[in-house]
């Protein structure tokens, strides 16, 4: 999400001193009305891998978005394109009968993507489902014919972990310093803007924008916020865990940087 112009203090964006101390990419390159998808990030993030390279540094991928580094690792099978009214059609059945009815549908065309899918994630099942209509082969079976970097370069992935209560606490602290940073008037400033489809999914835009709409007070946004965060934050975990590839790294709760980084390098050594 912090490649939106924007928005930066709900994206939590890096402050103007890091990102002058160290090279930073794929911030602040499109605006919200755009739409930012997993096929764009690939192709900017391995520009931005190759540039890397031929300065001879090693480049850092961070983030949350266990899809997009899967992506990033394994790659992305370009074969599928969109089919809109397929698509739209997949929408309409889940709208009238359900997600699980799109799941069941799902099992029975692809097992092997079923598999791979929470039953309750609509838009992979709407894609999964899509791909088969209009592909007439399955996605699981593209999504085997992928190349990516991992096997090219050597990876090493590590995945940051803290007790739970210390990490809702971060993100209960981190939404309320984003309200008295600002976050109510970043979100009032895109009154009237269309957003797309990506930027509006962003944590933080529908919860401000119910309070600016007068359908609840600021603290009831605020609360929001901190649910669907860790909410969120309870996703991510559960993805990385099923990445046998990642080691994994539990943070004390007083750690501060420069001990996770010798962590980080004691691994690399």
């Amino acid at each position: 999400m912090q490649v939106y112009r924007e928005l930066c203090i709900v994206t939590n964006k890096p402050d103007a001193s890091i990102l002058q101390a160290v090279a930073h990419h794929l911030i602040d390159v499109i605006c919200v009305q755009e739409e930012f998808n997993v096929g764009q990030f690939n192709r900017l993030a391995l520009e931005a891998i190759d540039h890397i390279h031929a300065r001879a540094r090693v480049p850092l991928v961070v983030g949350g978005s266990g899809l997009y580094m899967q992506v990033l690792l394994d790659g992305i099978f370009s074969d599928a394109e969109k089919n809109e009214s397929v698509r739209q059609r997949f929408k309409e059945e889940a709208r009238i009968h359900g997600t699980p009815y799109l799941y069941a549908q799902l099992k029975e065309s692809d097992p092997q993507a079923a598999a791979r899918i929470h039953p309750n994630d609509e838009r992979r099942i709407v894609r999964a489902l899509e791909v088969y209509v209009t592909c007439q082969q399955r996605i699981s079976i593209l999504h085997k014919n992928r190349t990516g970097l991992w096997g090219k370069y050597a990876v090493e992935i590590f995945a940051l972990t803290l007790e739970r209560e210390v990490l809702y606490s971060r993100i209960n602290q981190r939404v309320d310093r984003m309200f008295a940073n600002g976050a109510v008037d970043e979100i009032r400033d895109l009154q009237g803007v269309v957003l797309s489809p990506t930027a509006g999914r962003l944590i933080g835009v529908r919860e401000i924008q119910g309070y600016l709409a007068g359908e609840y007070d600021e603290n009831r946004a605020r609360e929001l916020m901190k649910l669907n965060t860790r909410r969120l934050a309870k996703r991510q975990l559960t993805w990385f865990r099923k990445e046998k590839r990642a080691q994994w790294i539990t943070l004390g709760k007083e750690d501060p940087p420069e001990a996770i980084a010798d962590q980080l390098m004691k691994r690399l050594n």
